[in-house]
């Protein structure tokens, strides 16, 4: 009996240990998974923190720094609100400058082929120093855009400058106004009046039924000279270019004069306006020959009338007629609508003539001048 309580007790006692063993597993279970458990929750916890911070950061990189937090990826880019509170800054070796002047858009039209002549940079460097807020963009003269901007804004030689409506609200436009003609909301730089040197014509001179011509009007070529009846080298001209030319070619060319003289030169003045009035009784090129064979005479007056008034009666010309037009100024308007479209074309001196839209060098021969002649009759 004693045998088999013994072994009962033994029994229990090693039942006992083995569930010790299985709660002492479970136990070590349960630490294992509560320690990932709470190693993960950690994790995440940390992570959250991290989303948290780089919020925090983004909104102040936002509110006062100059990046902003898509930009900073990127490596570069400046908000709003800094830009606006800051004039000078420096970013990737260059410095940065703020201006209250708008963003001026200026169109060069001009033409490639043309060369040196019509490059345009000399004269945007001189604009940018003036005008730092301007953007440029080059229009090719033979383009569909630069046909259109030739036609539509009157412009007569290359490279040309356009200005957007922005120069309006810039300090340069009161100082260069007298050198703008609006156009529509845009301005061109009237180029000969302010200075810019002139690649090229694109348009010739206009002929009216107001000037001096001679030959017909739908001759193939016109020949287009700005004079100055008391200037030798205008007299020169005429005798060795101008007479010959209309004698060789009589009615294949159109030749027109226009009177061209220094506002100071009363005497200038004076025989344009008897060349006029000469003019309306068919005898300029009399009178004309007349005034540049005696300049010494008359050159040297303060009133050169009464000498114009007997020249008139020399050559029979209606001496009322004459001396009313004379003292009556009655070509006035007309001598200051030569004047002025000689400066929209930029003539600087005297004898200036066009043949169609090209200027020729006073300087030529009469042979060189007969060869662009010829070029063009062919």
């Amino acid at each position: 009996m004693e045998e088999e309580k013994k072994i009962k007790e033994a029994e229990i006692l090693k039942e006992e240990l083995e569930n010790q063993e299985e709660e002492i597993f479970v136990e070590k279970e349960q630490s294992v998974e509560e320690l990932l458990i709470s190693s993960v929750e950690e994790k995440e916890h940390k992570i959250k923190n991290l989303i948290s911070g780089v919020i925090l950061l983004t909104g102040l990189f936002v509110g006062s720094l100059f990046v902003d937090i898509i930009q900073l990826m990127r490596g570069g880019g400046f908000s709003q609100h800094a830009l606006e509170s800051t004039e000078v800054f420096q970013s990737s070796g260059k410095t940065w400058v703020a201006y209250s002047e708008p963003i001026v858009t200026v169109k060069v039209v001009t033409d490639s082929s043309c060369g040196d002549a019509c490059r345009p940079d000399e004269v945007l460097v001189g604009l940018k120093g003036a005008l730092p807020t301007m953007l440029t963009e080059k229009i090719e003269a033979d383009s569909a855009e630069g046909k259109k901007m030739i036609s539509q804004l009157k412009i007569k030689s290359l490279p040309s400058f356009v200005f957007s409506k922005e120069i309006e609200k810039t300090e340069l436009f009161s100082k260069a106004q007298p050198f703008l003609e609006q156009q529509g909301d845009l301005y061109v730089i009237k180029s000969a009046e302010a200075g810019f040197p002139i690649g090229k014509y694109v348009v010739s001179p206009e002929v009216s039924q107001d000037d001096i011509k001679f030959g017909p009007d739908d001759s193939k070529i016109k020949l287009v000279v700005f004079s100055y009846l008391q200037n030798p080298a205008d007299k020169k001209f005429y005798q060795e270019i101008i007479s010959p030319i209309m004698k060789e070619y009589g009615n294949n060319v159109q030749v027109v004069f226009k009177n061209y003289y220094p506002a100071s030169s009363t005497q200038g003045a004076q025989a344009a306006m008897a060349g006029k009035c000469a003019n309306a009784q068919g005898k300029f090129l009399p009178y004309a020959e007349k005034l540049f064979a005696t300049q010494a005479v008359w050159g040297k007056l303060k009133d050169a009338n009464s000498v114009f008034k007997g020249y008139a009666a020399t050559l029979r010309l209606n001496l009322v007629d004459f001396g009313k037009c004379l003292d009556s100024k009655q070509f006035q308007s007309q001598l200051e609508s030569s004047l002025k479209e000689g400066q929209s074309f930029g003539i600087q001196a005297t004898p200036a003539m066009f043949i169609g839209s090209d200027l020729q060098v006073t300087t030529a021969t009469y042979e060189e001048i007969k060869n662009v002649l010829d070029q063009q009759l062919k």
